[in-house]
């Protein structure tokens, strides 16, 4: 879903990278890396809790992906895209 999310802003000449890591990964990636939006996928929502306090502890905005928006189909995408720009801090 990252790469194909990453294809659509491209096509719509929209400069967003989306990148994908592992949920044992979460919150040091929310702690240490530089992005300016972290989504959590629908499978991994048990975690999100502890994402969004990692997300609060350093200023950076935590989202959950509605599975609607997690479909690997040109519709799930635009809204996966949507959600991206609709949460992406000014």
């Amino acid at each position: 879903m990252a790469q194909k999310t990453t294809d659509y802003f491209k096509q719509k000449v929209i400069d967003i990278v989306v990148d994908a890591t592992t949920a044992t990964e979460g919150t040091k990636a929310i702690e240490t890396r530089d992005f300016d939006l972290f989504i959590i996928s629908p499978q991994t929502k048990m975690y999100f809790k502890q994402f969004a306090e990692a997300g609060a502890r350093v200023g950076k905005p935590v989202v959950e992906i509605p599975f609607q928006a997690y479909i690997p189909i040109p519709s799930g995408i635009e809204k996966l895209a949507k959600l991206i720009t609709d949460n992406l801090p000014n």
